[in-house]
C-alpha cells in the first residue's frame, strides 16, 4: 500500500510541476497557448482559470499523499528515537568490525610493529 501511495505522489509532483510551468505568467513564461487570436477553443481567461483549478487540485492531492506518506513512516518507526537506540548499545564496544572479506578489523597494537595497523593478509 505505502509503494501505491509513494508512487501516485511521484506521479502528482511531475504532473504539478508540469502543470505549473504551462502556466502563463505576467511575463509569458512558458505558456503554450496561442497568441492574441480569440478564436481558438478556449479563451486565455478559461485556460488560465482551468489550469489554476488543476493545479489546485493536483496540489490538494499531493498534500493528501505527503500526509499519508508520513503517517505510513510514524507507524513504521520504532517506538523509540535514534539516540535512544544508539544509546541501548551500552558505552563499550563490544563487536569487532569486519572487513568485506569477512576478517576482522583489529586495533593498532603496541607491539613489535612499533603501533603499525595489523591486518589479516588476503591469500
Amino acid at each position: 500500500m505505502e509503494n501505491v501511495v509513494l508512487i501516485v505522489h511521484l506521479i502528482l509532483a511531475l504532473a504539478l510541476i508540469g502543470v505549473v510551468l504551462l502556466q502563463r505568467s505576467e511575463g509569458g513564461g512558458l505558456g503554450m497557448g496561442g497568441g492574441g487570436g480569440g478564436g481558438g477553443m478556449v479563451n486565455a481567461r478559461g485556460a488560465a482559470t482551468a489550469l489554476g483549478k488543476v493545479t489546485w487540485l493536483l496540489a490538494i492531492a499531493f498534500i493528501c499523499t505527503s500526509l499519508t506518506l508520513t503517517i505510513f513512516a510514524a507507524q513504521n518507526s520504532a517506538s523509540g528515537s535514534v539516540l535512544d537506540r544508539i544509546g541501548a548499545g551500552g558505552g563499550s564496544v563490544s563487536e569487532v568490525p569486519l572487513l568485506p572479506s569477512g576478517d576482522a578489523l583489529l586495533p593498532p597494537s603496541t607491539g613489535e610493529s612499533g603501533g603499525a595497523l595489523d591486518l589479516p593478509r588476503a591469500d
